[in-house]
């Protein structure tokens, strides 16, 4: 299970990287990155601390390693699925539909429901699944 739990932290890491920095295939956009005078940057800087700690200081990483995860899932929730279960003002789509027009989607943009293109889904898949790894190695 260490390495299934390191292994999914190094790959919540590289995709999430690419807030920063963009990934593209060909002339298809997965993210745009926003640089390092980011939020996203910050949210990046604060997962690396907290696996750095999880692996160096177990008693204290593995939670501060989880109460970042558990916030970090927390504010996509409200910016991206709150909206998609709730619907969002047209004012919020429109901001976010011109955001993310040039991203890879699996189901097209909506006229009354936030819907999240690919790169956001699996980054939220990833976060849960370290989410789950890091529950794991508490009650271990």
């Amino acid at each position: 299970m260490t390495f299934a739990t390191f292994f999914a932290q190094g790959i919540l890491f590289c995709w999430f990287f690419g807030c920063v920095c963009t990934y593209k295939f060909g002339n298809r956009v997965l993210v745009e990155g926003v640089g390092i005078k980011s939020a996203e940057f910050v949210m990046l800087c604060l997962f690396g601390a907290g696996v750095i700690l999880f692996w160096a200081v177990p008693v204290f990483g593995k939670w501060f390693l989880l109460g970042v995860l558990v916030f970090w899932f927390t504010v996509q929730f409200f910016c991206h699925w709150y909206y998609t279960i709730f619907g969002a003002s047209e004012k919020k789509l429109k901001g976010y539909n011109d955001c993310f027009r040039n991203t890879i989607h699996l189901i097209s943009a909506s006229d009354t429901k936030l819907i999240p293109d690919l790169y956001h889904i699996i980054l939220h898949l990833f976060i849960l699944l370290n989410i789950g790894f890091v529950i794991y190695h508490l009650a271990a």
